[in-house]
């Protein structure tokens, strides 16, 4: 059993979880047929921007508020390589902040269901001056007040 990434207080919702699948290409291994180490980050973008475009909190509709979102934090723990032509699934977790961030979690399982890299990441919320904001915009709040009232998951 690993630790979580990110401390739950009492009260708050259960993560939001999303997953997408697909296979590992052959631009993606290294000449042992296994998947390069930095590709990894781009696997937790993919369900990342699922997850996003789901509740409404994509890329865009941050950028149409005014608001970007840079990773300020971002980890990975590998436990099993994934190799050339394997089916693999990606699960984001989002879970719960009340500050202006979106901590996001990750779990790869191969064919076999088996974790074979897990991680996180921390993203702020910036606006266009670059000025950390303080409290979540709007919009965010109010998928946030959907997600509370058990309106999403």
């Amino acid at each position: 059993m690993r630790k979580p990434y990110f401390k739950s207080n009492p009260g708050d919702p259960a993560p939001l979880s999303v997953t997408v699948e697909r296979k590992v290409r052959f631009d993606e291994v290294d000449m042992m047929g296994i998947v390069w180490h930095g590709r990894y980050a781009g696997y937790f973008e993919d369900a990342r921007v699922a997850m996003g475009d789901s509740v409404g909190l994509g890329y865009m509709n941050y950028c149409d508020n005014g608001v970007v979102t840079p990773i300020k934090q971002l980890h990975l723990d590998y436990h099993k390589p994934l190799t050339h032509d394997e089916l693999f699934t990606t699960e984001a977790l989002m879970h719960w902040s009340d500050a202006a961030r979106i901590n996001m979690e990750f779990i790869i399982r191969n064919e076999a269901n088996e974790v074979t890299t897990t991680g996180y990441s921390v993203q702020l919320m910036l606006d266009l001056q670059g000025e950390v904001l303080l409290a979540a915009p709007p919009f965010h709040q109010a998928v946030m007040a959907k997600w509370r009232g058990g309106e999403l998951g």
